[in-house]
């Protein structure tokens, strides 16, 4: 998203919540980033589609800034989950989302509610996936149902914690308290045997994620451990920016640049010794991987 379309979604973000969405008309938008009707149509094709790509542009940063969390650590540490939940729940309220989402779900707008929805589901897996982490496969059986308790659970916690203004506790006691219960319900429902939803709804909700989200979550996983393997070291910045820009250039463009992404594995290729053998041909892998992907 270049600078100019980034500095009209982040005007309408201000005026979304200071007005509302649907109180917010497109000549407001107009008006407040001082561009022409004819500009704003070539960027977006109605008012939904800059509320979808405005829910975008926020959660790239947040995934971006949620995988970061993960560099140099250990991904069953459930510290770091800690973190990353509260990344997220902090991110929701500064952007006012949940207030945003519960107006938007409303209208009659099939591409609004299918992002939403789509957007549910990603969530939903990312949890799934990090309970694998942090509880082990052996309880993979009951970690969706786990998923789905802990999701209503810390998103009601945070309700009544926004309502409760008054009350001397931290969005870091809310997520602590909501993990704390959770490692409980996995414990209880692994010992009752019980389980109520089947792994097999998650690629039925998510078709690609066996293809999409396995790709991602891969490339992630090999950029952190280079960028821990690079860690103290002299060359730790220019690898650390190389890796950054392979990871938004192939996770956020719609159109990655073949020639850049070159460019970047030739200087990452003089610091093999450092970074290892194996771990550059799997990323040069997966990176083959996410071109065919993009031509399909």
């Amino acid at each position: 998203m270049n600078d100019r379309k980034q500095h009209v979604v982040k005007i309408a973000h201000e005026l979304f919540i200071e007005k509302g969405f649907q109180a917010t008309s497109i000549q407001d938008i107009l008006d407040y980033s001082g561009i022409s009707k004819g500009t704003f149509y070539n960027y977006f094709s109605s008012k939904s589609d800059l509320v979808v790509a405005l829910f975008n542009m926020i959660y790239k940063k947040l995934e971006h800034e949620r995988n970061e969390l993960l560099i140099g650590q250990s991904p069953s540490n459930i510290e770091i989950f800690i973190k990353q939940i509260t990344l997220l729940m902090e991110a929701n309220r500064d952007n006012k989302l949940i207030s945003l989402f519960e107006e938007v779900i409303y209208i009659n707008d099939l591409d609004i509610k299918q992002f939403i929805r789509e957007g549910n589901f990603k969530t939903l897996n990312w949890v799934y996936t990090r309970f694998l982490d942090i509880f082990g496969s052996e309880k993979k059986d009951f970690l969706l149902d786990s998923a789905i308790m802990f999701l209503g659970i810390i998103h009601h916690n945070v309700r009544y914690y926004d309502l409760a203004k008054d009350v001397n506790i931290s969005m870091d006691q809310v997520v602590r308290y909501s993990v704390k219960r959770m490692i409980k319900i996995v414990e209880d429902v692994e010992e009752s045997g019980e389980q109520l939803f089947n792994l097999e709804l998650l690629d039925r909700w998510l078709p690609v994620r066996k293809t999409e989200e396995n790709l991602q979550q891969k490339l992630c996983s090999i950029i952190c451990t280079m960028k821990k393997s690079a860690l103290n070291s002299n060359e730790q910045q220019k690898y650390n920016e190389l890796l950054d820009f392979l990871q938004n250039e192939l996770l956020q463009s719609k159109t990655p640049r073949k020639y850049l992404i070159e460019s970047a594995l030739v200087s990452l290729n003089e610091g093999k010794t450092l970074l290892g053998d194996k771990e550059l041909q799997k990323l040069n892998e997966l990176i083959d991987i996410n071109f065919i992907q993009h031509v399909k």
